[in-house]
């Protein structure tokens, strides 16, 4: 179908008509509006329009699955008729924020600092694969890594581990530019934040636990006060908490200062009180409020790792739906930083796997409808590369079996992979490429959860769909 001015009006009228529009922009493939109402959407005449390709709600904001090329011309044409001004992507996001509650807030809040950060964690936890394939034992040879029989790949295994390390190393000057720049401070002061709680000088927060039985943790006298010297590496509330007060801060000040004088007097002082609080009160209880979450989720998967995995492996696809899964990013992340790995990303990564499988099904259903067998394959494949959004959204939700399937599929792994203790070293492309991410001692029960999720969401959403028919 062409984009004309009728084919947009039809999509403006399915989204309650341009009165019920907020505020519009777009994106490579999707059109991001915020409406007043979304119960005045008619889902039937979207899910029948030609230019559609699916949608759903996520943090406010109603999203149109258009396709790329294609979303440029309708939303042009959406601005013409509408009268709607063009507005960033930041400001349909503050838009869209007036309709969330506290808890949606929050977990917005989460998001806006953690998804920015999010490719070059990804980009480490490959390239954290790829080192682990040249350095892990058993892989090529029993008992021995592919760099100590090939001698002269060591020194490039060396560099690629110190590239792919880095994003780790200095995790909170990543989520410090991030994080401050969210909270309305200068996102540059943010990265002297986070490199200031990582700075050499400090104790390896990996070297904290056995510093602390030796008694030799370095500490600083302020007036009797004694402060330890206590980096924070890989930590995530330490750096998000100091942030917030670093950017609350600056913004005070740089309303009282006078222009000429906020050089010398903003970023100093604003930087000097977060970092006494820093190492004073808000590092150590928060590294302390973070060993505890680590703890309390290791005790649940080491105790119950059958509860474990077919609680978190089953809800993971309905958490995305609610947006509350970008919190369990942070977790990953103090997993990592505090016991070496995560045993719920390896889940997050199946559970792609099933979205796909659910929508290959899907294509293999829909033999008469081809526009439902190109969403379905596109989907499918985005689904299998780490992207669910598509197949979920525009495939597998509308037909409700095949979500269910992919649910199904991804509990019965998520036990498997976690009755296994899998674990992964990193965050890495939630799909087919995850085992490069996955430690290679875990590869053999994640291959074996990987199998599952390709099988039984596919088996299963043909079993539900020819069943359905058959009573239609």
């Amino acid at each position: 179908m062409a984009v004309n001015r009728t084919s947009v009006e039809q999509i403006i009228e399915a989204v309650g008509g341009k009165e019920n529009i907020s505020a519009a922009t777009h994106c490579v493939t999707r059109l991001r509006l915020v409406l007043h109402d979304e119960k005045k959407v008619n889902e039937e005449a979207l899910n029948n329009h030609d230019l559609v390709k699916g949608f759903f709600s996520t943090n406010g904001q109603f999203q149109v699955v258009i396709g790329q090329g294609t979303v440029d011309k309708v939303y042009k044409e959406m601005v013409t008729i509408t009268g709607i001004g063009e507005l960033s992507k930041e400001e349909v996001k503050n838009e869209a924020a007036k309709n969330l509650n506290p808890l949606q807030r929050a977990i917005k809040t989460l998001a806006d600092i953690f998804i920015p950060i999010l490719p070059a964690i990804v980009t480490a936890g490959l390239l954290m694969g790829i080192n682990n394939i040249l350095t892990g034992a058993g892989i090529f040879y029993d008992d021995k890594s592919l760099v100590d029989v090939h001698t002269q790949w060591k020194d490039l295994a060396s560099m690629i581990n110190l590239i792919s390390n880095t994003a780790f190393v200095f995790l909170p000057g990543l989520i410090g530019w991030s994080a401050v720049n969210r909270f309305g401070g200068s996102p540059l002061l943010g990265i002297v934040l986070g490199l200031m709680l990582v700075h050499p000088d400090l104790l390896n927060a990996w070297g904290y636990g056995e510093a602390l039985q030796k008694g030799n943790i370095d500490t600083w006298n302020l007036f009797g006060l004694e402060v330890e010297k206590v980096g924070y590496q890989g930590q995530v509330l330490p750096v998000l908490v100091a942030s917030l007060v670093l950017a609350k801060i600056e913004l005070f000040l740089r309303k009282r200062i006078p222009d000429g004088f906020q050089l010398l007097v903003v970023a100093p002082v604003a930087l000097l009180v977060t970092g006494f609080l820093a190492f004073i009160a808000i590092g150590p209880v928060t590294f302390a409020m973070g060993n505890v979450i680590t703890a309390g989720v290791v005790w649940l998967f080491e105790t119950a790792p059958f509860i474990g995995g077919i609680i978190y492996g089953g809800l993971y696809a309905p958490l995305v739906i609610t947006g509350m899964h970008h919190t369990f990013l942070a977790v990953d992340l103090q997993l990592i930083g505090s016991i070496g790995g995560t045993f719920l990303w390896p889940m997050v990564a199946l559970s792609n796997i099933a979205q796909g499988s659910a929508a290959f099904a899907m294509m293999t259903l829909a033999k008469n409808d081809e526009k439902l067998r190109g969403l379905s394959l596109t989907s499918g494949v985005s689904a299998w590369l780490g992207i669910t959004e598509p197949a979920m959204f525009g495939v597998n939700l509308r037909y409700r079996f095949a979500f269910i399937s992919a649910i199904i599929g991804s509990a019965i792994a998520g036990v498997i992979v976690t009755m296994n203790g899998v674990k992964a070293a990193s965050i890495g492309v939630g799909g087919i490429p995850a085992p490069l991410s996955i430690l290679p001692s875990d590869w053999g029960a994640f291959l074996i959860g990987m199998a599952i999720v390709v099988v039984v969401p596919f088996v299963l959403t043909l079993l539900f769909g020819t069943l359905q028919k058959k009573k239609a």
